[in-house]
């Protein structure tokens, strides 16, 4: 994927970039049929409390119905346009069956305009195609991951990420998943062939707080910047340290390491390796 560059013909613009779209997504806008507005909840609850910080504003978006379900089975699809989505990272293709339905799928790597996919036990082990998990050779890229057979794609569905199939025992796949988890997952679960699209996704300056806000991100202020009341690293005159052995966010809870998972997660008998935290 290229990165796109610019003139700074501002101080923002200077070290601004973005993705090259031309060449790699069809002009046609969306499919009428498949999109609709939506109201974007920001953070709140159904009471209208903030539950998550830092969301709102940002430009008005229409939603695209993205088929995670993929239950169309042994019936070929046509790739008909190549587009962008809003409300994710990767990219889309609104596909077209045999049967004249439309939908569209997360797309990717390597596929174009024209090209055909399929999802069938039977399919070739080339991307875009999808297939049970016991199917695929060990070593595959795999994204659009089920957990449990039948039941929709769960895992692995943002910009440039992709599991490997590692091995297959007893009717489970071990995967190596993009956080280096290393996990079953019942064999007739189903798994699309490739990594997703817009891998160089990560790689984009934004160059501006602005742009930030136009994706509807708002400000982060620093917990050092608050007062005492609002915030463990909060007051005293000038700037002070954290002034304790170990960081803590807004509410007094450990950061950087600190295990979250419940201990007795019914999946835990699942996990073979644990993904890396970023422990101090």
């Amino acid at each position: 994927m290229a990165i796109k560059t610019y003139k700074p013909t501002t101080p923002s613009r200077r070290q601004m970039s973005g993705i090259l779209y031309r060449g790699v997504l069809s002009k046609n806008g969306p499919e009428k049929s498949l999109v609709s507005g939506f109201k974007r909840h920001v953070g709140r609850n159904a009471d209208g409390r903030i539950t998550v910080r830092h969301k709102g504003g940002g430009h008005k978006r229409l939603w695209r119905m993205v088929d995670f379900k993929l239950d169309k089975k042994d019936m070929p699809a046509r790739i008909k346009s190549l587009e962008y989505d809003p409300n994710r990272t990767a990219f889309i293709a609104l596909v077209v069956y045999q049967d004249g339905e439309k939908r569209y799928m997360v797309v990717p790597e390597g596929v174009k305009e024209g090209d055909k996919l399929t999802a069938s036990s039977k399919a070739e082990v080339v991307p875009g195609n999808r297939m049970p998990l016991g199917n695929i050779p060990v070593g595959t890229q795999v994204y659009n991951i089920e957990l449990k057979p039948n039941t929709g794609a769960r895992m692995v569905r943002s910009a440039g990420s992709a599991a490997i199939i590692l091995a297959h025992d007893e009717g489970l796949t071990q995967i190596k998943l993009p956080s280096r988890e290393v996990r079953k997952i019942n064999s007739l679960s189903w798994a699309s062939i490739g990594q997703v699209s817009n891998f160089g996704h990560n790689l984009v300056v934004l160059g501006k707080a602005g742009r930030s806000r136009w994706k509807g991100v708002r400000p982060t202020v620093r917990g050092s910047a608050m007062n005492p009341v609002d915030h463990p690293y909060g007051g005293g005159e000038g700037r002070q340290g954290a002034g304790m052995a170990r960081t803590r966010n807004l509410w007094g809870k450990g950061t950087r390491g600190v295990k979250t998972r419940h201990p007795k997660k019914y999946s835990n008998l699942f996990i073979i390796s644990r993904r890396q935290s970023k422990s101090k």
